[in-house]
Order: C-alpha cells, then structure tokens, then sequence
C-alpha cells in the first residue's frame, strides 16, 4: 500500500518520537496536481465525488508505475488527483500525544506528500480541518501553492462551536456518547447533510436509508475512531489559527482563493467563511450553496465545476481583482475605517460569539449531570415487593 513516511523532525521537532506513515491514493494523470485534504475523523474516500469530476477515474493509479506527468511527460489537459488520510485516522498512523495533532504538523504532512510525489506546487484543496490544513499550509509554504480551495472552513477555536440551539447541543451531546457503528452513523447523517436532501427518493428507498447503510459498512470495516486519533484531531481544530501575518501571506501571494460554504452547514458557520473570504480580498471568491457541511458530496456537481474553473483561470496569469465577487475592501459597514476605528458591531459579534461558547459548554455540563443523575436513580431506585412474595 502506497504510504509517506513522515520524520518525527520535520513534522514535530520533538526528539524520540516514531515516524508517522501517511496512507494516501492517486487517481487520474495530467500535469494539473490537486492536493486533496479531508477534515475531522474522515478519511481520502469522502473525496470520492470531487476525485471522479476532476479526473474521470474511479480507480488509484498503480504506484509500481511511474507517476504520468511527474517529468512534464503528462497531458497537458489533465488532472492528477491525490488524496490521504490525515494523521489520527484511517490507515494512517495515530500519535498517542495531543500535541502531536496541530494545523501546522499536519500541513507539513501534506507537505512531505508532495516532496514524497515530486510535485513542485499543487492546487490545494481541503474540507474543514482539511481547509484549515490547507491554509496553514498556504501561509507556510505560498510558493508551493497553485490555488487554494476551502470547503466548508472556519478560522479555528471557537469558531468551530456551531450555533447554540437545543438541536445542536443535543447533537454534540449525543455524538459523545455515541459507542457503536449504528448510532454513530445516524449522528453523521444529521449532522453532515440537509433535511431535504436526505428525504430525497432513490429508487425504493430513501436517500437517507441508503447513506445510512453505507456509513454502518464503512465504519464496521473501517472502524471508529480512535480515542487518540479523536482527541488529537479535536486539538488540532480547537488550536487553529491564522495570524494577520498568514493572512498577508496568503491574500498577496497572487494565487486564487475559492471559498465554498453551505447555507446549511450546523457545524461550520457561514459567517466565517464570510469573514475569511473579506479578509483574503482581492484573492478570494465566495460561493454559498444549498447544502449541509458536506455541500462537496450534497452539491457535488456545482462543486466541481467551481473547482475546475478555478484549475483552468489559475494556468493563465489571473487577475485578482476580477475573480472575486466580493465588495471592494473599502465598502460595507463592518470594516476597519480610518486604520483605528473598529465598528461597534464587530465588537459587539466577538463578544456574542464568546457567549455562544460559554453557553454551550454550560448546557452540554447540564446535560451530562442530567443523564448521569438519571441513570445513576434508575440503579438506585429499590425494588418493590409484593405482600404474596413473602
């Protein structure tokens, strides 16, 4: 099987610590090359619809072969797609310390990949955690980069807690406690797709009845996560961020930003990736689609052509300026004006956002000592015995 091996000293620095091998898959051939990220506890299969609409290929390339195009040999058309599982999941290797799952360890993961392949430079594509991977990398490395994609991102830390209300706190509280394949795979249901979409008929059965079948069957062969790969990924997610100083390096280093979202996403908010598409003018373009947080298998179609828009306006020299659809940086109430003067209502959204995120943890505390409580009654409660039994 096709692996990276990735050195404890240039993913961590941390002497002592073993190597990690990243598991990863290729698809197509061409001298285009997109660097597929995944996010949280997913793994290189999720990309299946964007590896068949970027490629046409539904099969890996054999890697005894030498990879097409890796010489300038490869058509010039083309696309040559690779995909992996990140460190913490699927059949690449799982660190047993937190510390060693962060945005800028595991973007020089993918880096390593692409030295591993021998690309110069790729389109960079992530999901998620994968598009905050892919961002860190960007800022890392921008001339490494051909264009970078985001789907369905956030800036990392509190932004990662989805809007308070009393479904999402049910789903995280139920997502915790989550043991088995079957109810895992009802939550993922829930929580990566839209109401509608999932009612949707295919054949004889619900679209829903259908996914759910395939995410009991990949999760029973696949198994779940693992605790360290969990937790691991979580801290990466939670410790994420990107300084002023990325944020230059990324909106000037003059390639295109794509930034995908779903109206409907419960776990990435919109407004973030609203805010992060403002805040990478004049490279970034912002799509919103009707979809869940996988708006990328949800939508795939528009997905697609969106990504290979961009693969194709990257070969020629683009303007900025012209690719993005967003406000000029000038316009609109809630920027910066005269340098100093911060608009009151930013202010005012950072503090409500920082309320979302004590409430949360609030009510998910509450609804932890509730079930504990509950349960802890049910096995205390005595027993009652009838006069004619004794």
């Amino acid at each position: 099987m096709p692996y990276c091996v990735v050195t404890a000293a240039a993913a961590t620095a941390v002497a002592g610590e073993e190597e990690v091998r990243i598991f990863y898959q290729r698809y197509g051939h061409g001298a285009a090359k997109v660097l597929l990220i995944i996010g949280f506890a997913g793994t290189y299969e999720s990309w299946g619809p964007q590896v068949k609409g970027l490629t046409g290929a539904v099969e890996p390339v054999d890697e005894e072969a030498q990879a097409a195009g890796d010489d300038g040999s490869g058509a010039a058309e083309g696309v040559e797609v690779c995909c992996f599982d990140n460190r913490g999941m699927g059949r690449s290797s799982v660190p047993a310390h937190k510390s060693q799952y962060t945005t800028a360890i595991m973007a020089k993961d993918a880096l390593a990949l692409m030295d591993h392949l021998g690309w110069r430079k790729a389109h960079v594509f992530g999901h998620s955690m994968g598009a905050m991977i892919a961002s860190k990398l960007a800022a890392m490395a921008p001339d490494r980069v051909t264009s970078l994609a985001l789907l369905n991102t956030t800036g990392g830390g509190y932004q990662c807690i989805p809007k308070v209300d009393w479904h999402t706190v049910s789903l995280a509280c139920r997502f915790l406690w989550a043991r088995t394949p079957d109810q895992r795979a009802i939550l993922d249901l829930e929580v990566h797709y839209t109401r509608e979409y999932l009612e949707e008929a295919v054949g004889s059965c619900t679209r829903r009845q259908m996914l759910y079948q395939e995410y009991v069957k990949g999760l029973s062969s696949g198994g779940m996560q693992s605790r360290h790969g969990f937790e691991g990924q979580i801290n990466a997610c939670w410790t994420h961020k990107l300084s002023t100083k990325e944020l230059d390096r990324i909106r000037l280093a003059g390639f295109l930003v794509l930034i995908i979202h779903g109206r409907d996403d419960v776990v990435a908010q919109l407004y973030y990736a609203r805010r992060l598409a403002e805040k990478l003018q004049p490279a970034a373009k912002l799509i919103e689609l009707h979809g869940g947080h996988l708006v990328s298998q949800e939508r795939p179609a528009e997905v697609n052509m969106s990504l290979m828009e961009m693969i194709k306006t990257s070969k020629s020299d683009p303007d900025l300026e012209e690719w993005s659809n967003l406000p000029k940086p000038d316009a609109g109430c809630l920027r910066k004006r005269d340098g100093d003067r911060v608009n009151y209502l930013i202010v005012t959204h950072n503090l409500l956002a920082k309320l979302q995120l004590i409430l949360l943890f609030f009510f998910g505390v509450l609804y932890v000592i509730l079930e504990h409580a509950r349960r802890a009654i049910r096995v205390l409660k005595p027993v009652r015995v009838s006069a004619s039994t004794l």
